[in-house]
């Protein structure tokens, strides 16, 4: 039988090294890195494995691979989060599904945070609807899981470093497989 860790990793052999959507890293490296960070940060078990999985939603949905080519959102953070709402509880998947907003809430509450994006993160968030109002800005602290998912945001725009040595996906595995449903 096939367990959880067995899923991600064959989903990353088979798709995790193509380019991450215009960054110096491939999707794996990118998840690696947002993870070792994580963990470099002392953050619980569940949201090191959240910040690994963010982007799982890229990799079990077709989108162009050129990010000039995307024309709307593909909107990953709520495919990802799905998937892994199947196999993981609320403190993985919940996180995941509010990165996307983190960027967007962080975008309008704090003037410095724009100016760190990548150049394919400032493209993503025009499609992703840009900086949040301050309507959506209430909602998004409304929800129990928005300081986990802006930690996630913040590791994620740290993991785009060409050549950072970080453990390979197998170093996660026992993680995976001990918080999975």
């Amino acid at each position: 039988m096939m367990t959880t860790s067995d899923e991600v990793l064959s989903i990353y052999a088979r798709c995790g090294s193509a380019a991450y959507f215009g960054e110096a890293v491939s999707m794996t490296e990118h998840a690696l890195q947002a993870a070792y960070f994580a963990q470099a940060a002392d953050a619980s078990d569940a949201l090191i494995i959240a910040t690994l999985l963010h982007d799982i939603g890229h990799l079990i949905e077709a989108v162009p691979d050129d990010i000039a080519d995307w024309h709307s959102d593909a909107r990953h953070e709520l495919t990802g989060s799905r998937w892994l709402g199947r196999r993981f509880g609320p403190e993985v998947c919940e996180p995941v599904r509010l990165h996307v907003p983190a960027k967007r809430f962080l975008c309008a509450t704090d003037p410095a945070y724009f100016k760190r994006l990548s150049a394919a993160s400032v493209l993503t968030l025009k499609l992703q609807g840009g900086p949040m109002s301050s309507e959506e800005i209430a909602g998004f602290q409304a929800e129990p899981y928005h300081r986990e998912a802006i930690a996630v945001r913040q590791w994620d725009d740290q993991g785009k470093i060409a050549g950072l040595s970080t453990p390979d996906l197998s170093h996660y595995r026992a993680l995976i497989d001990r918080l999975s449903a």
